[in-house]
């Protein structure tokens, strides 16, 4: 196994509530490896999400330290973190937070826009990573277009395309259906294994958890096991027949339980064409959707995209 990628020590965030001190996280250490998919879970209020907070640098620490990639985060001010949340973090959130007017190259391309990648690099380094996760079919498609489980593909597509340390993962298949739930899974662990990404996710659910090579059990801020679930995830991954075909994607279209309509653009009587046909005249057909205008966002930082858009909500 490789040098640790992060490492957490003697990691404390206390709140004040009036005069009492709530303790979200009270002295937690552990480090996690490179290319490892490691799984933080714990019970609502148990800590795990403030601690994923701390790891990307959302929240400052009362106490402790976090060093990811030989940097220490909890140092950095709010410019520093923005500039190397972009350089080295990837995050996959629940909510997909897709830009709905743009494609799924568009969206999966936007992170190298602001690292100054030139367009054509762009769009064939976004074109790979769909092409990694299954959504060869799917690259030209709108958020509106495509199933929770594909949009959620684009998601991971998104956040492996700058190349990063680390991939966060926040309750990832949290709005997907239980079989949906399993394909997404099964992806993020095989994208981990086959090309040595480290992953962190943070979930509630242990049998989502007993996918990763380390589980991470948090109670009551503080880490009560930590549990070595290699051989377990690995003999998982065999029995799924995960890996089995080198780098070969994932069958597209998996997810769905019923196919994305298509659009009868056939004269009566002629011949029926096949769903890729049918899809790329569809779009040929509706030039409102190309001329769409793109949303500009002066600085993408995902996680606080992510936060502003839950607090929009309230």
């Amino acid at each position: 196994m490789g040098k640790p990628v992060i490492q957490v020590k003697d990691l404390y965030k206390i709140y004040m509530i009036g005069t009492n001190k709530v303790r979200a996280l009270n002295g937690v250490d552990f480090s996690i490896q490179k290319g490892e998919f490691c799984c933080i879970v714990g019970t609502s209020g148990s800590g795990k999400s403030t601690l994923l907070n701390m790891m990307a640098g959302l929240e400052k620490p009362t106490k402790g330290q976090i060093i990811i990639a030989g940097e220490h985060i909890e140092k950095k001010n709010e410019s520093q973190l923005v500039n190397f949340r972009q350089a080295h973090v990837g995050f996959i959130f629940q909510s997909y937070n897709l830009m709905q007017n743009m494609t799924a190259i568009e969206n999966v391309a936007m992170p190298l826009t602001f690292q100054g990648v030139s367009k054509a690099e762009r769009e064939a380094r976004a074109i790979k990573m769909l092409k990694l996760v299954g959504l060869k079919k799917y690259m030209k498609h709108r958020p509106g277009q495509m199933s929770g489980g594909q949009q959620q593909r684009v998601g991971i597509a998104r956040a492996l395309v700058v190349n990063p340390e680390i991939v966060f993962a926040d309750e990832p298949t949290g709005n997907l259906d239980s079989n949906t739930t399993m394909e997404v899974l099964k992806l993020i662990q095989k994208i981990s294994h086959e090309q040595n990404q480290t992953m962190v996710m943070v979930t509630h659910d242990n049998h989502l958890a007993s996918f990763g090579d380390r589980i991470i059990h948090i109670s009551d801020g503080k880490i009560i096991k930590i549990e070595d679930n290699r051989a377990v995830a690995e003999a998982m991954a065999a029995r799924e027949g995960l890996g089995a075909e080198g780098d070969a994607p994932p069958a597209e279209g998996t997810m769905e339980t019923t196919p994305l309509p298509v659009i009868d653009v056939t004269a009566p009587g002629a011949p029926a064409t096949d769903q890729a046909a049918a899809e790329t005249s569809a779009a040929e057909d509706t030039p409102a959707e190309e001329e769409a205008p793109k949303i500009i966002v002066p600085e993408y930082d995902p996680m606080k995209l992510a936060e502003n858009k839950e607090n929009n909500k309230d």
